[in-house]
């Protein structure tokens, strides 16, 4: 399995059968450009979407004619098998932000968790829920989600055996995000791609948790 980081929460997974995945596709140029990741130029078979705000859920940029997975509940598509976890978007059960749908995709004998725009810590039963996680994608930027502090307990709870970070301030993003440094800060096991994208087999999955940072694509 190929897992690519295009930018902010979005991630092109390619399965060992070819099937394409986007997640939390972001509108380029959004919110008076504070988004200024590039348009994706490749088609996609699925779409999965955590929620509805413009930096997550712009199906129209991804080309094809993708189906898209958005709502609460279990679906399969093309072989690979989608669990969600409602949760919210801060920590004031969605007071402020509303909803957030945390996702697992399973495909390729490996289970993958992208948690959107988590905003809440995940509890010791939802941790149950989601079971054991190979790859995790979490937000670490703070201000709209989990912080670097937050985003640290919900690894030392799920344990993964990769944490790809996302959602945090880059030169391409104007929201007032933290860097993806006060994450990294003090933890053990970081490896730095030099590029967008790694390779990952069920036999290839590191032990403990290491954290992997992938440039954006876009």
């Amino acid at each position: 399995m190929k897992i690519e980081f295009l930018g902010h929460a979005a991630f092109l997974i390619t399965t060992a059968d070819g099937v394409k995945i986007v997640t939390d596709p972001y509108e380029p140029g959004g919110f008076g450009g504070a988004i200024g990741y590039g348009p994706l130029d490749k088609p996609a078979d699925i779409v999965i979407i955590s929620h509805d705000h413009a930096d997550h859920n712009y199906v129209k940029m991804v080309p094809g004619d993708p189906v898209v997975v958005r709502r609460s509940g279990d679906e399969t598509h093309r072989g690979v098998v989608f669990r969600a976890l409602d949760t919210y978007h801060d920590s004031n059960s969605g007071a402020e932000r509303g909803k957030n749908t945390a996702r697992l995709i399973g495909a390729d004998g490996l289970v993958l968790c992208h948690l959107g725009d988590l905003g809440e810590q995940i509890s010791p039963e939802d941790a149950v829920r989601l079971g054991p996680i190979d790859v995790l994608m979490l937000p670490v930027g703070g201000t709209f989600t989990i912080d670097a502090v937050g985003a640290s307990a919900v690894v030392a709870r799920l344990k993964p055996r990769i944490a790809i970070p996302m959602h945090y301030k880059t030169p391409k993003v104007g929201f007032e995000l933290a860097p993806v440094d006060d994450f990294l800060a003090g933890k053990p096991r970081v490896r730095r791609v030099d590029g967008s994208a790694i390779e990952v087999t069920k036999e290839s999955l590191p032990e403990p948790t290491e954290i992997v940072v992938l440039r954006p694509a876009l």
